[in-house]
């Protein structure tokens, strides 16, 4: 069951890479595992069995979210845009009380702490209008090997620090087109320089995020906090009517009781 659900959390992380405006690194934070994923990649090899015991369904459900489902959570992302942008928005506000939750229990507020969430909130909503901004057509000419390592490593960021997209970041490089139709076909000369950057920009980014947790706790969890909910106004949709609205309210606050008890 363990593995199951774990496997299924690994699917959506997957889905974190490929859709606009989703953070896999939020999704972590969402279902409660992203401390305990950090520790299990950087210490694997301290205790081996335990750590792939708990990495594997979740590397298996990611490969699954990403290559398998890839086209099928995008076609349902944007036919069904209103549905599912609330199911995130509101998987992001039932996990957040629980989050807070958790480092009142091992650390002291202090009212300075609140700056951290404040900057980190105002930048995730400042990404609303950097992915407005963007387009998602881009240039289709050859794409150098060195520059795909390094769009992978900047990609890392989106993966691993919750409330960063990684697709504004690829969008922002002018790769984002260029690396789903990669993906939905398995094109490996791109996806592999891609993996490569991907996995040395990941560790860099774990280390700097376990560097501060150990030594600013709270205020790097007030900041994760921040970002995860900065990310909401990315996914803010559209009402075209009053039955929208309700669509909206109802999504919302059926991820909200997902998001609570993931």
């Amino acid at each position: 069951m363990i593995f199951l659900t774990n496997c299924i959390k690994g699917i959506l992380i997957g889905a974190g890479a490929i859709l606009p405006g989703i953070s896999s690194g939020v999704l972590c934070v969402i279902f409660g595992i992203y401390e305990t994923l950090l520790d299990s990649i950087l210490h694997f090899f301290q205790n081996i069995k335990k750590n792939f015991q708990f990495l594997f369904p979740i590397a298996l459900g990611s490969f699954i979210g990403i290559f398998l489902f890839g086209n099928l959570l995008n076609y349902i992302f944007y036919e069904f845009p209103l549905q599912t942008k609330s199911i995130f928005i509101g998987l992001i506000l039932g996990s957040t009380p629980s989050l807070f939750r958790q480092i009142q229990d091992k650390c002291t507020f202090q009212k300075h702490h609140i700056i951290f969430f404040l900057i980190a909130l105002f930048l995730g909503i400042g990404s609303v209008f950097l992915e407005n901004s963007l387009h998602l057509s881009m240039a289709t000419q050859t794409i150098p090997t060195w520059y795909l390592c390094l769009c992978g490593f900047c990609m890392s960021a989106g993966v691993i620090i919750p409330g960063v997209s990684s697709t504004v970041i690829l969008m922002l490089m002018g790769i984002y087109s260029t690396y789903l139709s990669s993906v939905s076909t398995l094109f490996f000369p791109v996806l592999i320089p891609l993996g490569i950057g991907l996995i040395v920009g990941s560790l860099f980014c774990m280390k700097l995020i376990k560097f501060l947790l150990s030594h600013y706790r709270l205020p790097t969890y007030y900041a994760i906090i921040g970002f995860s909910l900065g990310s909401i106004f990315v996914l803010l949709p559209t009402f075209s009517s009053a039955l929208d609205i309700l669509i909206f309210m109802v999504c919302v606050s059926l991820g909200a009781l997902l998001g609570n008890i993931a």
